[in-house]
């Protein structure tokens, strides 16, 4: 008995024939596991990276403009929805808001504010201390979007991508909110 079990075992020890398909069924889900990862992990990459341009666009489209209505604050959003492209634009949220920097306390209040959370007008946000020049504007631009990565799904997360950006505007001292009817003069840039 003792004689054929040291005949099995030997047997066995020196059998090859599966030792190619048992490495295989080890090293196949590390590697799927590794491939999947890497493509979800460059997805969420490179829709980081569109939410900065899309922040970098909103405010910048806004910033060229002496005055805006609602048409054109929808045009800027679809236009700058569609740099989402090929990922979904519908969990964006995004805001434009105007700023004043106070020249007394250099506190950045709101003047004007539009889009999926619209900040309260007179309320204070903090800024970086490179911008914050006296009696001067600046349009604000927040994008959110919320990344739902492949095991998201399974495990329903999500992952919230966020970026903004200040830029000066541009045609004018600041941009008038809404602009005013035809044949009337624009106001006066509020300090309020």
């Amino acid at each position: 008995m003792w004689a054929r079990l040291r005949n099995s075992v030997a047997a066995l020890h020196s059998d090859c024939r599966g030792l190619a398909a048992t490495e295989f069924a080890i090293v196949v889900p590390v590697m799927l596991l590794l491939f999947f990862g890497t493509d979800e992990f460059a997805s969420g990459i490179a829709v980081n990276r569109k939410v900065t341009v899309m922040a970098r666009t909103l405010s910048d489209l806004t910033s060229q403009n002496v005055s805006i209505a609602d048409t054109q604050l929808t045009n800027f959003y679809n236009a700058s929805a569609a740099i989402m492209t090929p990922y979904s634009a519908t969990p964006v949220r995004s805001t434009i808001t105007e700023l004043y920097i106070d020249p007394a306390t250099l506190a950045a209040r709101v003047q004007w504010s539009k889009g999926a959370a619209p900040r309260a007008v007179g309320t204070t946000v903090a800024i970086p201390s490179a911008l914050q020049v006296g009696d001067t504007y600046l349009i604000y631009s927040e994008v959110t979007y919320a990344f739902v990565p492949a095991v998201g799904y399974v495990l329903r997360n999500s992952i919230t991508l966020s970026d903004h950006s200040f830029t000066r505007p541009r045609q004018s001292r600041c941009v008038i909110y809404p602009t005013p009817a035809v044949g009337t003069a624009l106001p006066s840039c509020p300090t309020s």
